[in-house]
């Protein structure tokens, strides 16, 4: 017997995940292809768009192969925001520009500032620009490829890009429309075309939807997918995810663990802070006031790798085994440049408080204290943005076992619901697939599993660490800024 099925598919900066979801939210399979990133120079991060599709129809074909099943609608989603251009035929000109971990456009940023005032800017589109704007990234390429820019026609995200290359239709999400600073006028939620004509000429900007309105249906069968099916705009991964866990009512914090840490806190309306970025939110009528940490996940790998490469379980354990403060070693987390709420692309990671005695296991419980006071931070700027927190929910792969989640909720002093499912953004994008055919709720698919609260045992002791967090960055700010300018003279990535 065929069952009737979704399928979600997420493009991630270290992977692409699929899953195909039943009608009651059970996941009948997922699959997953990694995937590297390029770093063809210091501060330029990229990834090519025709791998984004490849992986897709990887996942789909692999999913659907056992032949048991009938994809009824297909949702989509993806890191961003993006910068995938392409001709007037569809066809990419240039490897995809990524998210805020690229800061290439630093120069274009200062000039976009001074030609329409950073004050203009932050009023009429609610964020500062930073490494995370699309216009810059946009005024890089015409800068500095020109010839590639001549023949630029249509700008992509990977959700964007997955549901043209499956309908021919050219749209995208009013959500990722908003993170498009500034061609995008949040407050009155369309694009900001004067801006737009000056920053980005001859670009013809995509009509808009919502992120799980109907972008078009597919027009062949492909992959194991019939033609007709249809399918979503999508969305950004990080809003997808928050989908995914019900964490997009008003009142909820999303707290995303996976190569970078998001933090999402979703509004009935618009707040804005120079230190954080104000968007549209996935559903129509909801706003949302967001932050990112450039690393997280990331630093772990980077721990594990540098000292052995032992499994995550491994450690876990060993980290779990010693106390809290890592026996005197303080992170700053900055190992990319730091996104919020600082805005400092040129930020670097300091490990201090090292001696000869230190182990594996101090650094890697070090790393993830770090992360928790990132978010922390992150929090904090959020509340005195006035931004109202009721709930916390968490999700992603370091979600997986207890410690990162306890960290977090000691350091933050917040209790984290912890979901039955945390698989991500492609169940997520399964689940606004399914609301376009069928009578579906995120409550029924994904109950809370659990909840992490905060210890007072530990609260004063990490907020004594938490104020010397705070006390490192701006002491060692003007050194890792000038070591960055060696790396980048010596031409190291």
């Amino acid at each position: 017997m065929r069952r009737r099925v979704y399928l979600g598919v997420d493009i991630g900066s270290s992977s692409s995940k699929g899953v195909l979801v039943q009608p009651d939210g059970r996941i009948l399979r997922s699959a997953e292809r990694q995937h590297v990133v390029s770093r063809p120079l210091p501060g330029h991060v990229e990834m090519d768009g025709e791998l984004w599709w490849r992986e897709f129809v990887e996942l789909a074909t692999e999913l659907t192969a056992p032949g048991d099943a009938d994809v009824a609608a297909v949702g989509v989603s993806g890191m961003g925001p993006c910068v995938l251009l392409t001709d007037a035929d569809g066809t990419p000109l240039r490897p995809a520009i990524l998210y805020g971990v690229d800061s290439r456009a630093s120069a274009q940023i200062d000039a976009i500032n001074a030609e329409l005032g950073a004050n203009a800017i932050f009023e009429r589109t609610g964020s500062m620009l930073s490494s995370q704007a699309v216009g810059p990234k946009l005024a890089w390429v015409r800068e500095n490829e020109p010839d590639v820019y001549a023949r630029a026609r249509w700008l992509f995200m990977p959700s964007s890009w997955l549901a043209y290359r499956l309908t021919g239709e050219y749209v995208l999400d009013y959500h990722s429309a908003s993170q498009c600073t500034p061609l995008f006028d949040t407050a009155a939620a369309r694009w900001l075309r004067p801006w737009a004509d000056r920053i980005a000429p001859g670009l013809e900007l995509p009509p808009l939807r919502w992120p799980g309105e109907q972008a078009g249906v597919t027009s062949r069968a492909i992959a194991g997918i019939s033609a007709g099916v249809p399918v979503i705009a999508g969305t950004i991964d990080a809003w997808s995810e928050a989908v995914s866990v019900d964490a997009q009512n008003p009142g909820d914090l999303m707290l995303m663990y996976g190569t970078t840490m998001f933090l999402i806190n979703t509004l009935r309306q618009q707040v804005t802070t120079p230190s954080m970025w104000a968007t549209l939110g996935v559903f129509e009528g909801t706003r949302n006031l967001a932050g990112g940490m450039a690393t997280s996940g990331a630093i772990t790998s980077w721990v594990r790798d540098l000292t052995g490469g032992a499994d995550y379980a491994t450690l876990l354990a060993e980290a779990e085994a010693i106390e809290p403060g890592a026996r005197g070693l303080l992170v700053l987390p900055y190992f990319a440049g730091e996104r919020t709420p600082i805005f400092d692309p040129h930020a670097r990671g300091v490990i201090a408080g090292l001696t000869l005695s230190h182990t594996r296991a101090d650094l890697y419980r070090a790393v993830l204290e770090a992360t928790a006071f990132g978010v922390r931070h992150n929090i904090e700027a959020l509340r005195s943005a006035g931004a109202g927190i009721d709930r916390v929910v968490a999700v992603g792969g370091g979600t997986q076992g207890t410690l990162w989640t306890q960290i977090v909720s000691d350091v933050a002093g917040a209790a984290q619901i912890i979901p039955t499912v945390t698989i991500g953004a492609s169940y997520g994008a399964a689940f606004l697939a399914a609301q376009l055919v069928d009578d579906v709720s995120m409550t029924a698919w994904n109950p809370p599993a659990g909840i992490r609260e905060p210890r007072p045992s530990v609260a004063a002791f990490y907020d004594e660490l938490y104020d010397l967090y705070l006390q490192l960055y701006p002491a060692s700010r003007d050194v890792v800024h000038a070591l960055g300018r060696f790396r980048v003279h010596i031409g190291q990535p």
